[in-house]
């Protein structure tokens, strides 16, 4: 018996990098994993892959940046809709030259629209029904470029440090409104730190996995403390530890 038999996982940006090493992990643990791309045949063949492992798999395509398009993959997936883990793992990077009053307006609008509004509207869709029957894990994947403290605001890439930061507001704000974690459900924002994946290139220092295992960790952590206390939430980690947002 896995640790997370029985439990359902949607994971945007499932088909591949992080999102792809994070489904698995889940996977492994028992959960049935919904992995969502933009794409549908990538989506299908990684949820393929994922299959040939004994992981109970499935691929589709969404469009998270657009709402309308979350709400049908949610009336698409029937019961698997009442997930227990939500993973928002989808994200884009801004041009290499995209400093703050150097960005068009159509480049900040395309990461935000991935980057934020893809968080915010899968959390809209899902999370009502998590609240509803008081149980549920939500991780956004964000970065350290989003950090306040640290590289967060150096300058630059300023579409994309700003939607993390953002990110990390949209997480923090939900975590409060579920009482940190006393209305059942965990809210969290965590950092890969710089993995080798198509956006993070093939010379960077961690995997994929590894980037992952903090997603998977807090997927599968228990609601309550041996105390009887809500576990932490509402909090940005790495390498599961608490970091300063």
């Amino acid at each position: 018996m896995g640790e997370l038999d029985g439990a359902t996982a949607v994971i945007t940006g499932g088909s591949r990098g992080i999102g792809f090493a994070a489904a698995r992990g889940i996977g492994l643990l028992g959960a049935t994993v919904v992995l969502v791309g933009q794409d549908a045949d990538r989506a299908e063949a990684a949820a393929k892959s994922l299959q040939a492992e004994g992981i109970d798999a499935l691929g589709t395509s969404c469009d998270v940046s657009d709402y309308g398009s979350v709400a049908a993959l949610a009336a698409r997936l029937g019961p698997l809709a009442e997930v227990d883990i939500l993973v928002a793992s989808a994200g884009v990077m801004s041009e290499r030259m995209s400093k703050t009053l150097r960005t068009s307006d159509e480049e900040w609008r395309r990461v935000m629209r991935v980057n934020l509004d893809g968080a915010f509207n899968v959390m809209s869709v899902f999370g009502p029904g998590m609240v509803e029957r008081r149980r549920g894990r939500i991780v956004a994947v964000s970065a350290c470029l989003g950090r306040f403290s640290g590289p967060g605001t150096a300058g630059g890439l300023a579409p994309y440090r700003v939607s993390k930061a953002a990110v990390n507001a949209l997480v923090k704000n939900l975590a409060a409104e579920m009482q940190f974690g006393k209305r059942g459900v965990l809210v969290d924002a965590m950092c890969p730190n710089h993995c080798r994946t198509d956006m993070g290139g093939p010379d960077a220092p961690r995997s994929a996995q590894e980037g992952a295992d903090t997603i998977v960790w807090l997927a599968s952590r228990q609601a309550l403390l041996p105390d009887g206390t809500p576990s932490p939430s509402g909090f940005l980690w790495e390498d599961r530890q608490i970091i300063p947002w």
